[in-house]
C-alpha cells in the first residue's frame, strides 16, 4: 500500500498526528477494523475512488500491492464524505475531475520538494 502525503481524513477521526500515523500502522499491519475505512484511487475502470472496508485488507489473499490510499474514515457514511470533498477539492483546483491525475502530480510535487 501506498499512502498519499496529503492524506484526506474523515471527520469522525481525531486529527492528532500519532494517532493518525498509529492508525495506518494498524492498517498496513493487517489489525482488523471494524468500522474503519480507506479510500483509494480506482485500480480498475473509470470510476475516480474506491472505498474499501479495512477489515477487508485482513484476508492475506486480497491484493493490496497497488492500493493507493488517499483517504481515511470512520464509517462508511464518513468514509463517502470524504470521498465527496476529495473530488470537490480535485474540481475546485482544476476544474475536471481527474483525480488520479491530480493526486500524482501533488505527489511528485511534494517528492520533488
Amino acid at each position: 500500500m501506498i499512502w498519499y502525503e496529503n492524506l484526506y481524513i474523515g471527520e469522525s477521526i481525531p486529527k492528532k498526528g500519532t494517532k493518525i500515523r498509529r492508525l495506518k500502522r494498524k492498517i498496513d499491519q493487517n489489525a482488523c477494523f471494524t468500522n474503519a475505512f480507506i479510500i483509494v484511487l480506482c485500480r480498475y475502470g473509470t470510476n475516480l475512488l474506491e472505498i474499501i472496508p479495512a477489515r477487508e485488507l485482513c484476508q492475506k489473499a486480497y491484493p493490496k500491492r497497488n492500493l493507493y490510499v488517499v483517504g481515511l474514515a470512520k464509517g462508511y457514511d464518513d468514509a463517502l464524505k470524504t470521498a465527496a470533498q476529495i473530488v470537490e477539492d480535485v474540481y475546485q483546483k482544476t476544474g475536471g475531475f481527474q483525480v488520479k491525475r491530480f493526486i500524482m502530480q501533488q505527489q511528485k510535487a511534494g517528492d520533488s520538494s
